[in-house]
């Protein structure tokens, strides 16, 4: 468990965060003396993780900006602007003190995106409480940078300070998969191993806890925590494998170049695709010296249709669409269909085609690796498999049947259990809020 000091207590304040990849909840103390998840948008308990910096209207110094389903909205409208997800994504990476630009010769540093939409959660939570919130659990993975501990506390303590720098003064941190086992645990009538899997968009994060209903009375539950780990893969890098196996190879991606005399022809440079693929680089490629390479990679291409279609993506800022066709397409593919991609905004009567098994060929490696995952957990809590009764599953990826068969298969003997998908982990760190920062807890 993370370490922090246990903060002073205020009955009454303290909130708690889940700041997700792909989408995010915040749970506040209500004024009929419960904790529970506060409605962000249309009555929804969760928010996708997006910003659009609006580009037109007025008072554009002033940073007008939309959130969630209201920010992907606009973009998909047309809006003049720039939209961000996967801002969870930077914390702990070279980026988080980088300026991107939102237009209108504008700019904005990622950690005041992310201290932006942490006051967005904040203020929608203090109005449904009716008070200043000053307190707050923060969940966090259990890594937020694979075998990295230097960067992987860097992000801690960038997110850290945007919680601080949009008003919260007393601050602890807790695994998300640990307050997910907190969540099931409320349902629970017998002593369980339960290895929790959460996998959302950004982190596969396991935990093996010890649940039961006499536990969940004690305030100290450190000894009940019989390992935690993770990795980082899960949705946002499923989006990409479809991306760059089923559309963008009719943007370029693999082509070859121009036939050279006593030479082989050489492949199309990659690393554009590979930022088109990635939810957090994309508006990278909005950088004037980055879009000057795109255009200049047009003498790398033997058929120039493939160009155009690259620039017309490029140019006109259409790479979320492009990649959320692709988690659209990833999803369909899921359920059991046969995914079909209208790309008629590229080109018209322009389409991709994904099949279930070309989806299972491009996740097998990552879905190799989210399972070893779940069995270092369990061996590092010296727990043999067969004695792991529970196996609870939350997070947006555990829609995936094709992911969670395969942990189920890994631990035939447990038995699954669903929780909610996206609300799950905000649950826990509500319990988290109150029985840390509530003196009557």
């Amino acid at each position: 468990m993370p370490a922090a000091t246990r903060p002073r207590s205020a009955v009454g304040t303290a909130c708690a965060i889940d700041f997700g990849t792909s989408n995010s909840a915040i749970a506040a103390p209500l004024p009929e003396g419960r904790t529970a998840l506060v409605p962000l948008e249309d009555g929804a308990t969760t928010m996708p993780t997006a910003v659009f910096y609006l580009a037109e209207g007025p008072g554009l110094q002033q940073l007008p900006r939309l959130f969630g389903r209201a920010a992907v909205a606009s973009y998909m409208e047309g809006t003049e602007g720039r939209l961000m997800r996967s801002i969870k994504s930077v914390l702990g990476s070279g980026l988080m003190d980088q300026h991107t630009d939102i237009g209108a010769g504008r700019s904005v540093s990622f950690a005041d995106v992310i201290a932006g939409y942490l006051r967005h959660l904040k203020t929608q939570a203090e109005a449904a409480s009716g008070q200043t919130l000053t307190q707050v659990v923060l969940g966090r993975p259990v890594y937020f940078v694979d075998g990295d501990p230097a960067r992987d506390a860097q992000a801690q303590a960038a997110l850290e300070a945007a919680a601080r720098a949009v008003g919260f003064a007393d601050i602890a941190f807790q695994y998300e998969p640990i307050a997910a086992a907190l969540h099931h645990e409320a349902s629970t009538t017998r002593e369980e191993r339960v290895l929790v899997a959460d996998i959302g968009g950004g982190t596969s994060d396991f935990s093996l806890v010890r649940v039961s209903p006499q536990r969940r009375q004690r305030r100290d539950r450190r000894d009940d925590v019989l390992a935690s780990h993770g990795v980082h893969i899960a949705g946002t890098d499923f989006d990409r494998r479809v991306d760059l196996g089923a559309i963008l190879p009719l943007l370029g991606y693999g082509s070859l170049g121009p036939a050279q005399p006593g030479q082989p022809a050489r492949e199309v440079p990659s690393p554009v695709y590979f930022d088109l693929a990635t939810w957090h680089l994309i508006n990278t490629l909005q950088r004037p010296q980055r879009l000057a390479e795109v255009r200049a990679l047009r003498v790398n291409f033997a058929d120039l249709t493939l160009y155009r279609r690259l620039l017309k993506v490029v140019e006109e800022h259409l790479g979320h669409d492009l990649l959320g066709r692709a988690e659209d397409a990833k999803i369909e593919v899921a359920e059991g269909g046969v995914a079909h991609i209208d790309l008629g905004w590229v080109e018209r009567g322009l389409a991709a085609r994904v099949t279930h098994a070309e989806a299972a060929d491009w996740l097998r490696d990552d879905l190799r690796r989210i399972v070893d995952a779940a069995r270092e957990t369990v061996t590092m809590a010296g727990v043999p498999a067969n004695q792991v009764d529970t196996l609870f599953f939350t997070g947006g990826s555990t829609g995936l049947s094709g992911l969670t068969g395969a942990l189920c298969a890994a631990f035939p003997d447990a038995r699954p259990v669903f929780g909610d998908r996206l609300a799950s982990v905000a649950s826990g760190l509500g319990l988290c809020a109150s029985r840390w920062f509530d003196a009557k807890a």
